[in-house]
């Protein structure tokens, strides 16, 4: 009997795919127990040192579970954070979802599979799964909800259970194979490579949630939205969205690269921080808090100057070395919105410009399954592009992560995993030829390859 991964790789039919036989054990991106505390004491927590590749054992499918071969994943800045410990160790988050009990046991292993990104095809569904059939090419959302909780039926993020998936939750994408709920997927986009859609769900969902859905900042047409790290996965979508909504992206970017990057994007108003002589500091003094009123009080008027207003939203997922100025820079009634915090999540900031001037801070996590929907179809229509800018195969995600860990990264850093080179996963070669691969590849051009990456060409 041939082997669920050679049936995929040979793009065997659905019945073919159920009759092939899984494997005892698969390779993944994952964590160790015993490294937990190998960072103490260390000033440079480098990735590189706690991710591993190797065997892991396959795990026992729930009933409202897929199992997905995995053809390509992402990189997201919550690999960074896993992989450093900080600010907590992930097995902790493993060992309290394992105490829930039942299906949940599986994930408290000391072993930890990373990745919140994942495209590939469905090999196997569990006896409650309805809606979705083996051999089916999804992509996976990274929220895992718990559909009995009464508030999920209103929007999923609310739920007190809710989990983030590769990170909370055991068994994510960076692998041969992932484990996903069915209230997880999302159909592939027919015209994206794997890697091209491995980039889009946890990113273009947060984006998504944050500025187009009701449940966000509900940017409407004529807004200037300020985007901290627009060129950034998170906001390289966010530019995207800010456009298509007839909405100003203003993007700040920290190097002459990143601005070049930003304009190969569309976006109308580009600044670089260096140039702006915006400071680099953590806020966690007095003296700092002052700083950032003087660097945003800079920052207003540079925004002024380019667009003759203030911002209506600030996307600010930098957090600890932003956040003072994104307070201050929003106008009156504005709105900060917050998905993360890749400097520090300890923000300080002046809160009389918040409260004398009535603004609004607000708080987003990933995407329900409805919105992550509503975002794919919009990559269907060809209305948003892939960030995709630099490609690694899975032996070498240390070196991916790593150049996420630094800063260095220009959009998604993709990761091959069953796929067995770039380019696969095209099924309406027609609509990819409409679009047009210039328009479907916009940041290619600045990949920044380091040891072990593939070569792409856009």
């Amino acid at each position: 009997m041939a082997s669920v991964t050679d049936a995929v790789l040979a793009g065997a039919s659905p019945q073919d795919l159920e009759r092939a036989a899984l494997p005892e054990e698969f390779t993944a991106a994952h964590l160790r127990v015993e490294d937990v505390d190998v960072f103490q004491g260390v000033a440079d927590k480098d990735v590189r040192k706690t991710l591993r590749v190797g065997p892991v054992p396959m795990p026992e499918l729930a009933p409202d579970e897929v199992l997905v071969a995995v053809m390509a994943s992402s990189i997201n800045y919550n690999t960074v954070w896993s992989a450093t410990f900080e600010p907590l160790s992930t097995f902790r988050f493993l060992g309290s979802y394992g105490r829930q009990g039942g299906w949940a046991e599986r994930h408290d292993q000391p072993f930890h599979v990373l990745g919140s990104d994942a495209a590939g095809v469905v090999v196997r569904t569990g006896s409650a799964v309805r809606h979705w059939k083996t051999g089916d090419h999804v992509l996976v959302n990274a929220a895992v909800i718990d559909e009995q909780e009464a508030i999920t039926q209103s929007d999923g993020m609310l739920g007190e259970h809710q989990l983030a998936w590769g990170y909370e939750t055991n068994y994510g994408g960076i692998a041969h194979y992932c484990l996903a709920r069915a209230s997880q997927l999302i159909p592939k986009p027919a015209h994206l490579t794997w890697e091209e859609a491995a980039s889009v769900p946890a990113c273009a969902g947060t984006s998504y949630r944050m500025l187009v859905s009701d449940r966000g900042a509900r940017m409407k047409q004529g807004d200037i939205v300020l985007i901290w790290g627009a060129t950034g996965g998170t906001g390289a979508y966010a530019v995207q969205f800010v456009k298509n909504g007839g909405g100003t992206p203003v993007g700040v970017v920290g190097s002459a690269r990143k601005a070049e990057a930003l304009r190969a994007l569309g976006c109308d108003v580009v600044i670089d921080r260096s140039e702006l002589g915006l400071g680099e500091w953590d806020g966690d003094s007095d003296d700092e808090v002052a700083q950032a009123i003087t660097d945003g009080k800079r920052l207003g008027r540079a925004i002024r100057d380019a667009t003759g207003e203030d911002p209506h939203i600030v996307v600010d997922h930098v957090g600890q070395a932003t956040f003072g100025m994104s307070v201050l820079a929003v106008r009156r009634g504005g709105t900060v919105i917050t998905c993360g915090s890749s400097t520090g999540y300890r923000h300080r900031y002046d809160n009389r410009y918040l409260w004398m001037k009535l603004k609004r801070i607000l708080g987003s996590h990933v995407a329900n399954l409805h919105e992550q929907w509503e975002c794919a179809r919009l990559f269907g229509q060809g209305r948003v592009m892939p960030a995709l800018s630099t490609l690694y195969p899975l032996d070498e995600v240390g070196e991916a992560t790593r150049l996420v860990q630094l800063n260095e990264h220009i959009g998604k850093v993709g990761v091959l995993c069953l796929a067995p080179e770039p380019g696969l996963g095209v099924t309406d070669p027609e609509l990819r030829a409409r679009i047009g691969e210039e328009r479907l590849n916009p940041l290619r051009p600045f990949a920044t390859p380091g040891p072990g990456a593939l070569a792409v060409t856009a």
